[in-house]
């Protein structure tokens, strides 16, 4: 472990204090906020909207991990288990949906699914003029929409763990007379259950606290509810206690998810291990494969793409691409070079104290930036909205509010590289450039940064993508009259006019594929 100068350790700690009050100060003010409300906006919630919020959220959460699962572990499966022409492009392909954010994919189905629509209009022609297929702002509608947005990370984590599987296990299981689908439940899930729950924790978190989606198909829960009561109620009161709730539903959902952690490690044996040879496929099998990933790809990528190209290029689309647009483009650019900068520069302290000097207070700082990881867009609008006005009334309705809330929301996906990128640099490395004669300031500079330069690139672009897409905190936070490109979507598609809303919601899906694909580039030889 480096020597550091007292000096330059308390300025580091004193960065990292301020930047864990940054995300805890908004979170405690609004809890405070919340249990200061009266009693009676309380049993006003309690008795009206919170069942069924809570029943909403939770039951939504639930379809959409199953429907996820389905999607995602069966892809992963395919991909690593079966050898057929096409393989290594659909493994690649199968994440493209990441980039497509879930308002983009709601306001497409709503178009293709709504009443009137081409979808219903086929149908129709095959079981008659009366026939109707089911609404996407129907609880079915949200859960494909959400579904088939986060499939994906259920797929990453568990191609990754199948690829690591030694095959002996399910060998054992042969021998020992169990069917296929005997290995399948007994052998190969409980070993893939660590990363598949982790995949699961993701979804969870991610449609609890979705906004576009559920907006745009006009489907009740508790983000949405937030957001309603700050715009339509102008309810500070009524939206803390929501937003608390919602917090605390997603505190369960992590602690949940560590505890099923903490129950399911696995260590496979090294000594006798063997990799899984995929299966040949014949060209029937290849047919079925190819056209059941064509089917799901085509559904969370393929056909939106399409359609929103088809719509760009539309006389309609064409016209708005004036300087009013490109003012939209560098709004978006600007906010989320700044946002990703930010985040870089705050994340990067705490991680490298928490690294090199793991003290209580120091770890403790770490673990409190990750607080943001349970404040979904409009809680953390709303958190940094009252603290605001309240203690720096002078910054509200700037530029500046927007990036706090941005930090606030999206520094855990930062630290998620840092953290890791500066862990995997030995200590040893700093030690000689010490003795070498360079201060702790130089050796960071000089050593420690260029080799967590990666590491620093992946935090970048996540923030980047993030605040890309963000919709809720800057629909409540932005100035007067200062539109993102993710704004003008919501706007277009909320009243139907999804031509307009084509080139700012196709820009947003190409600017995300670049950052997937360095992303991916990282650890994806292994296939």
């Amino acid at each position: 472990m480096i020597a550091v100068r007292p000096s330059s350790l308390s300025s580091l700690q004193l960065v990292a204090l301020a930047s864990a009050a940054l995300v805890l100060l908004p979170l405690i003010y609004i809890t405070t906020l919340a249990l200061s409300a009266d009693p009676a906006v309380w049993s006003r919630l309690w008795t009206t909207r919170v069942p069924e919020l809570l029943w909403n959220t939770i039951s939504l959460a639930c379809a959409v991990v199953l429907l996820a699962l389905v999607l995602g572990v069966s892809t992963a499966w395919i991909v690593t288990r079966c050898e057929f022409p096409g393989r290594r492009l659909w493994e690649v392909a199968l994440v493209l949906p990441l980039a497509m954010p879930t308002f983009v994919l709601a306001y497409v189905f709503n178009y293709l699914l709504g009443f009137g629509g081409p979808v219903e209009a086929l149908w129709q022609m095959l079981a008659g003029p009366q026939a109707r297929i089911f609404s996407p702002q129907s609880f079915l509608g949200v859960t494909v929409v959400m579904g088939l947005a986060t499939f994906p990370f259920i797929y990453l984590l568990t191609r990754s763990a199948l690829l690591n599987f030694n095959v002996s296990f399910e060998e054992i299981a042969r021998t020992c007379g169990a069917s296929p689908l005997r290995r399948i439940i007994s052998v190969t899930l409980p070993l893939l259950r660590p990363s598949i729950v982790a995949g699961v924790a993701l979804v969870i978190l991610y449609v609890v606290s979705d906004f576009g989606a559920v907006s745009l198909l006009r489907y009740q829960t508790l983000t949405y509810a937030v957001f309603q009561q700050m715009t339509g109620q102008l309810d500070n009161q009524a939206a803390s206690i929501l937003s608390v709730l919602l917090v605390i539903l997603a505190l369960l959902f992590l602690v949940t998810e560590r505890w099923f952690r903490r129950k399911s490690r696995f260590y496979q044996t090294a000594g006798r291990y063997r990799a899984p040879q995929r299966i040949r496929c014949n060209w029937l099998q290849t047919v079925g494969l190819t056209a059941s990933l064509a089917m799901i790809l085509g559904a969370a990528f393929g056909v939106p793409v399409c359609l929103l190209i088809l719509w760009s290029l539309s006389p309609e689309a064409l016209v708005i691409l004036d300087a009013r647009f490109f003012g939209f483009v560098w709004n978006s650019a600007v906010l989320a070079t700044l946002a990703a900068t930010a985040g870089v520069l705050i994340g990067l302290p705490l991680a490298y104290l928490a690294s090199r000097k793991p003290t209580w207070l120091n770890t403790g700082c770490l673990q409190a930036a990750y607080a943001g990881y349970v404040l979904p867009g409009p809680v953390a609008a709303l958190a940094v909205l009252v603290l605001c006005l309240n203690l720096i009334p002078v910054v509200y309705g700037t530029v500046l509010v927007l990036i706090i809330a941005y930090v606030l929301h999206f520094l855990p996906a930062g630290l998620q590289s840092l953290e890791p990128a500066i862990q995997q640099i030995t200590p040893n490395l700093e030690e000689v450039a010490r003795t070498l004669g360079l201060s702790a300031r130089e050796t960071v500079r000089q050593v420690t940064l260029p080799l967590i330069r990666n590491g620093i690139i992946v935090a970048w672009v996540l923030i980047f993508l993030q605040t890309m897409k963000e919709l809720p905190a800057t629909l409540l936070l932005r100035p007067v009259g200062f539109d993102t490109l993710a704004i003008r979507v919501w706007l277009e598609a909320s009243e139907e006019y999804y031509q307009l809303a084509a080139p700012s919601a196709l820009l947003i899906v190409l600017v995300g594929l670049p950052a997937l694909g360095l992303l991916l580039s990282r650890d994806w030889r292994a296939a």
